[in-house]
Parts: structure tokens; sequence; C-alpha cells
């Protein structure tokens, strides 16, 4: 009698290790990819961030060459031959002929 108990105590407790490892296994397969907070989500989001303080570096970058040409500017001389070069701008009375490198290379040939 006490030789059967234990073997009734035996397959129990079989069984309900069994139970306890499904779940175990059922929640980290549930943590790790079904989840919302799961690894893959993870993953993705610190890509993410990583992406978008390169995009940052290269934004303060811009700015900065930005406020140099900004204060560059504050010169009117300069205003005026950063006009002619970037806009064509010209003073009155004066005809700007702008040659284009590729045309020269086809001139020249």
């Amino acid at each position: 009698m006490i030789k059967r108990f234990i073997i009734n105590y035996v397959k129990s407790f079989k069984s309900s290790y069994y139970v306890y490892a499904g779940i175990l296994i059922g929640f980290i397969i549930w943590m790790l990819f079904i989840d919302t907070h799961s690894w893959n989500i993870h993953s993705e989001l610190n890509q993410e961030i990583e992406r978008l303080e390169q995009e940052k570096k290269a934004l303060k970058l811009i700015m900065s060459s930005d406020k140099k040409t900004i204060k560059q500017l504050q010169n009117i001389d300069s205003l005026e031959r950063f006009a002619r070069e970037n806009y064509g701008h010209k003073k009155e009375n004066e005809t700007i002929f702008i040659i284009e490198t590729g045309e020269l290379e086809k001139i020249s040939q």
C-alpha cells in the first residue's frame, strides 16, 4: 500500500513537473516573441534609436555650418557675393554669363 502511494505520488509529481515546465516554456515563448515588450520589438527600437542618433549628429553638423554661414553673411559684401554665386543676382546694367563645366568639356572634344 505504501509502495502504491509512493508510485502514485511520483507519477503525479512527474505530471505536475511537465505542467510547470510547459507553463514556463510557454511563458518564455510569449515574452520573447509575442508580447508587446518582446525581444524582437526591443531590438527594432534599439536600431531605430541608433539611426535617429546618427541623424541627430548629422543635423547638428548641418546646423553648425549654417550658423557659420549666417554669421559670415552679416557683412554686406559677403552677402552680395553669396547671392551672386548661389542665386545669380546681378547689379544694374550688368550681364552675367554662366558657363557650366560639362559644356566646356563637350566643346573641347
